[in-house]
């Protein structure tokens, strides 16, 4: 087989030196680039009645022009054209942007066939392709590629087009040929044949697959060698953990575990066990009970002599922790330590030498416990709660606290099983996705803003039976570019409106820390019965006599924010409201509003959020860490991420994989890719 990745592209006709610069701007040096540069979409040159076109689709029409063009000159260089076109029976409109010069080569009664995007409601095409005369249809669909520069579409086609003629037979196929028969995959040449030029629909269909499996499975490898291979170069401490003295522990807890707590548990204890280091994610929703199996990991650890770190986000969080876990404790012979900024002096010295003697076994901490005077005795266990809140270099500082200690994160943000596969690939991932028993599910309504005074009426009912509130808002202070309730605002509304029967108080990000706490800890003490907040409680603030909640401009957020601002109400014995107040202008914003008031279920959330908005929008593409797929849609594509992720996990464990010529391509992509270092990946 030739190297084509050694082959420059200036050997196509037509790519001379400074079109070479050009493309390779775009990433495409090689004539292996040029044929693996993928279309986006296709224009559809069928001819299409439109009687059967949707809105926005992307039509091409054949009509005969009804009167002179129209030309308008607007901004710098910019222009519009527009004509009527007689199509069968409608008339309709055909606008052409930069394209002045069409207008003289125009006149009624020329019959053109046009390509573009339709508008139903304004019966208007905006062309991107046109043809003088009737339809002669050369091929059905135009491949269309993302360009810059001068580098032209047409152009880019007859590049590949050139380039697979003399090329194609030539490209290596990465994909095993019993993977292809498995699942009737085309081979290589077919594939980039059909993608770039598919005469038929099928040809696209078949292609696509044969694509999207592939980049699949090569991320899925590399994330699952990568982690055997680190899993394998770093020994674990192997902690033979007490079991009847673990289950004697569980057998002392007020309540009895789920179903999916259970299997959590399981998992972590293999973990334990193991010589290797435990590398996992715990997801639970909101009030699943991942603090109890946090806690039961700990005992594990505590029976094997070794001591545990719990770290958070917040002081408050982390008192909140040390109380849960002094009652869950409260029976056995286990020492809790706290360790926050606000401890100092002789009560802090007192803890870090308790620590390094190993009187302590479990500390409880924020970012204090990273610090350099905090020394363990023997630390087994490493866990770190809401692990998002912390830096890679946060987390690293604390894992290397002890000699290689198991490392447990957790969240309470449902994260989509198609994200957490491909996001956390590398991690183990076991997800509470059942509550306890006996909890009330929190009762969701959707309020106009005309509607604000009966909702103050039903949270001053709820107030007067000694209840709290949470009142959110987008913003902290008032916007010129957003039309948005702010916090500031609402706040001195509502101090007004309750004034001398229930104190407000007002929480945002631009307090300081200090004061971000002396907030906090006065609402958990019911000093304070209504707080005014921007998001900074959505994560980690447990107040059980809080039962209702407002959310301004509910739209603005995404379903899982919402749900997680939902989860600071609900955590007590009494029935919880949550208020999502919100006119929303689009379908998507009154879509988010009627799914948010028919399940409490964060997986079930998570999962219409990423359909909603994409896997880019659900983290947030800066720290996401989401690959880039040029074929693959994560959200559309999950049941082909899936088999590609068993096949890839099934491979690495096959002698065959590491040994056969059958294989050599793939491992040849693991070996350039750095997946078989074990180090980390791009």
């Amino acid at each position: 087989m030739t190297d084509l990745q050694n082959i420059d592209v200036t050997v196509v006709k037509g790519i001379g030196k400074e079109t070479a610069v050009q493309l390779a701007d775009m990433g495409i040096h090689s004539i292996q680039d040029l044929m693996y540069y993928l279309p986006y979409r296709y224009d559809d040159m069928r001819v299409r009645d439109l009687a059967d076109v949707q809105h926005d689709e992307r039509i091409t029409v054949e009509g005969k022009v009804h009167s002179e063009p129209s030309l308008v000159f607007y901004g710098r260089k910019k222009n519009r054209l527009t004509i009527h076109l007689l199509v069968d029976k409608y008339l309709i409109k055909a606008v052409f942007f930069n394209r002045s010069y069409l207008k003289g080569k125009l006149a009624p009664n020329d019959v053109i066939t046009v390509s573009g995007k339709w508008d139903k409601h304004r019966q208007t095409i905006t062309c991107s392709h046109i043809v003088f005369g009737p339809h002669q249809q050369v091929t059905p669909f135009l491949p269309v590629y993302p360009v810059k520069g001068n580098v032209t579409v047409p152009a880019l086609r007859r590049y590949i087009e050139h380039a697979l003629k003399k090329y194609g037979c030539s490209v290596g196929d990465i994909l095993p040929k019993a993977v292809r028969d498995r699942y009737k995959l085309a081979p290589i040449q077919d594939a980039l044949a059909f993608i770039h030029f598919p005469k038929t629909e099928e040809e696209m269909k078949q292609a696509r697959r044969r694509f999207v499996y592939e980049e699949f499975l090569l991320f899925q490898l590399k994330l699952q060698v990568f982690r055997k291979m680190r899993r394998e170069r770093t020994r674990g401490v192997g902690q033979d953990y007490h079991l009847k003295q673990l289950k004697q522990f569980i057998s002392t807890l007020p309540f009895s575990l789920t179903n999916a707590q259970k299997k959590a548990v399981n998992d972590i204890c293999a973990d334990l066990k193991s010589p290797y280091k435990m590398n996992r994610l715990l997801q639970g929703d909101v009030g699943s009970g991942k603090t109890v199996v946090a806690a039961i990991a700990l005992y594990a650890s505590y029976t094997a002599g070794f001591q545990g770190a719990l770290m958070v986000p917040t002081e408050i969080l982390a008192e909140q922790h040390a109380e849960s876990l002094s009652k869950l404790f409260a029976n056995t012979d286990l020492t809790i330590g706290l360790l926050t900024s606000s401890v100092k002096g002789k009560a802090r010295q007192e803890i870090l030498e308790r620590l390094q003697n190993g009187e302590i076994d479990i500390l409880v901490g924020t970012h204090a416990l990273i610090q350099d005077e905090v020394h363990f005795s023997n630390l087994g266990l490493v866990i770190t709660d809401e692990q998002h809140r912390f830096g890679v270099e946060q987390r690293r500082v604390l894992k290397e606290k002890g000699e290689n200690p198991d490392v447990l994160f957790m969240t309470a943000t449902p994260i989509p099983r198609t994200l957490a596969i491909t996001v956390f690939g590398e991690m183990d991932v076991s997800v509470i996705d059942e509550m306890p028993a006996g909890r009330k599910p929190v009762e969701t309504f959707w309020a106009k803003h005309e509607m604000l005074d009966r909702v103050l009426s039903l949270m001053e009912k709820e107030l007067n039976k000694g209840r709290q509130a949470y009142v959110i808002c987008p913003l902290i202070e008032e916007s010129e570019n957003l039309d948005v309730q702010n916090a500031i605002d609402v706040y001195n509304l509502l101090a007004n409106h309750f004034h001398g029967r229930f104190h407000t108080g007002l929480m945002h990000g631009r307090l300081p820390s200090s004061e971000k706490e002396e907030v906090m800890k006065a609402f958990s003490a019911n000093k304070i019965q209504v707080l005014v907040s921007t998001t900074v409680v959505e994560v980690g603030v447990n107040v059980p006599n809080a039962t209702f909640m407002l959310i301004y401009d509910a739209e603005r957020f995404g379903l899982s924010q919402l749900h997680q601002l939902r989860g600071r109400v609900g955590r007590g014995s009494g029935q919880s409201y949550c208020i999502l107040l919100a006119d929303p202008k689009n379908e998507t914003g009154k879509e988010r509003m009627k799914i948010m008031t028919e399940t409490n279920d964060g997986f079930v959330l998570s999962e219409r959020d990423l359909e909603l908005r994409g896997p880019g929008d659900f983290f947030g593409k800066k720290q996401s860490g989401l690959p880039e797929f040029r074929v693959a849609d994560m959200v559309h594509d999950y049941r082909i991420l899936e088999i590609a992720r068993a096949d890839a996990i099934r491979f690495i464990e096959l002698d065959e994989f590491w040994q056969d010529d059958e294989y050599a391509s793939l491992r040849c992509y693991l070996e350039e890719s750095g997946a078989m270092s074990g180090e980390k990946l791009d």
